[in-house]
């Protein structure tokens, strides 16, 4: 069961990567925060605090698990979120130690999450991260 887990979990970081990377920061632009998340990469900024540290601290509360595992590996980079017709997922990105950690509800509505990881970051993967980071630092020092 792990192990199917552990492979689905890949696959959802491959799809979520392929997918739209993107800061999400006005949110009153997109609509609840929660479809503004829904299948996105998001920046975790917690000064100022961007769209994907707001959504990371409003899981951490539904999910206590979640909010246990930041306290204690920190804020990560990046959060990945998406769900399924009967789970949730969340995927954090720690670009420093380039290690990522899958997440999963037990079911879509639990407040109970699972583990698995760390997974490596590629190479390809950290630099698409780390440029966007490093874009939208440029961008938030503008303003």
């Amino acid at each position: 069961m792990k192990k199917v887990f552990a492979h689905s979990s890949l696959l959802l970081l491959a799809v979520l990567l392929l997918g739209s990377c993107t800061h999400a920061g006005d949110k009153w632009l997109v609509g609840t925060s929660g479809f503004a998340a829904h299948d996105q990469i998001m920046l975790v900024r917690k000064t100022p605090p961007s769209f994907g540290y707001d959504r990371l601290m409003d899981q951490a509360v539904v999910h206590p698990d979640l909010g246990i595992f930041v306290e204690k590996r920190g804020v990560p980079d990046f959060l990945a979120e998406t769900s399924t017709s009967d789970r949730h997922y969340f995927i954090l990105y720690y670009l420093k130690a380039r290690q990522a950690f899958a997440c999963r509800t037990a079911t879509k509505y639990s407040r109970e999450v699972e583990f698995s990881g760390p997974y490596p970051i590629t190479a390809r993967e950290y630099k698409l991260l780390h440029g966007f980071r490093e874009t939208s630092t440029k961008k938030t020092a503008k303003r």
